[in-house]
């Protein structure tokens, strides 16, 4: 992509004295023409570019932009570097890996072969995630609309999105876009899609920056309290941290905390079978407790 080439071009010329146009072209695969008209788009831009025909000739930065306006520091582009690395492992390829290389050509002082910043977006759903990125991105790119059938917790409903942002967050992946049906901006998450399909181009309407704030997308409806064994210390330290918990006298810890809904805290609070009594509220202790009634009876041995 163009945007891409201009910045790895304008990233060698920070890190190098001089290039030809002839090296430029070869590292990203373009004509000589292209990228004369890439420093040309450059020089628009108003980055200082110089140019000399003939034997010791190339491609420069003015000396003066080079000293006072360099751009990138060394963990500045090693967090660059990090970032393009990281989205190789969500797409399963190596298109960004080979940007990469292009913006780190020459630059062996500014960008070490070793990164100490490791950063992987891959999930569970190796197959099936990297196509749904892939068809979302060129939707978005393209200006056409997703279809597909997406399964919530009031159930099963058929959705046509004009989409906006492919979103990374709460480690999972959504697609922010103005829903038909709803006539609304709506997040919609990636792994709850099927049948997902590109369709006719829209015209694009302004779109807002998704509002992720938690208390917005979970918005605290329901408070509980719990008694967890001590053996559940490290995964309420992990979910919710050091302090979110007290102990008691009998070394168990009560946590406190809020939930958008009662079946939200319920199956959260099963996860840890027998190591945990919910305390409050009332009305979901007692559902809780005839829960745990039904189930001994479906596993009851002769039942």
């Amino acid at each position: 992509m163009k945007v891409e080439r201009l910045i790895g071009i304008l990233s060698i010329l920070l890190q190098r004295e001089k290039v030809t146009a002839p090296e430029l072209a070869e590292q990203f695969e373009v004509s000589r023409r292209t990228i004369q008209r890439d420093v040309e788009a450059l020089c628009r831009a108003g980055i200082p570019i110089a140019t000399a025909q003939g034997a010791g000739g190339g491609i420069s930065i003015m000396e003066g932009y080079r000293v006072d306006r360099t751009v990138l520091t060394a963990p500045e582009m090693g967090a660059i570097l990090a970032g393009l690395r990281s989205l190789d492992s969500v797409s399963g390829t190596r298109r960004y890996a080979q940007l990469m290389e292009k913006l780190s050509a020459g630059a062996a002082a500014l960008v070490s072969g070793g990164s100490h910043m490791l950063i992987d977006l891959s999930s569970w759903y190796k197959t099936s995630l990297p196509p749904k990125i892939e068809l979302i991105q060129g939707a978005i790119e393209q200006h056409r609309v997703l279809r597909f059938a997406y399964f919530s917790p009031r159930g099963e409903s058929a959705r046509t999105v004009e989409p906006y942002y492919l979103v990374f967050h709460w480690s999972a992946w959504y697609v922010w876009g103005w829903c038909r049906s709803r006539e609304d901006f709506r997040l919609f998450k990636l792994n709850r899609m099927t049948d997902l399909a590109a369709g006719e181009a829209f015209e694009p309407r302004p779109a807002p920056l998704p509002d992720l704030a938690p208390e917005r997308i979970f918005p605290a409806k329901y408070f509980v309290t719990v008694l967890f064994d001590p053996t559940c210390r490290w995964r309420l330290v992990e979910e919710y941290g050091a302090d979110c918990f007290t102990a008691e006298p009998d070394g168990r810890l009560r946590f406190t905390s809020s939930f958008p809904d009662a079946d939200s805290a319920l199956s959260w609070a099963l996860t840890f079978g027998d190591r945990e009594e919910l305390m409050e509220p009332q009305e979901l202790r007692e559902q809780r407790g005839t829960l745990a009634e039904a189930l001994a009876r479906r596993y009851r041995k002769g039942d």
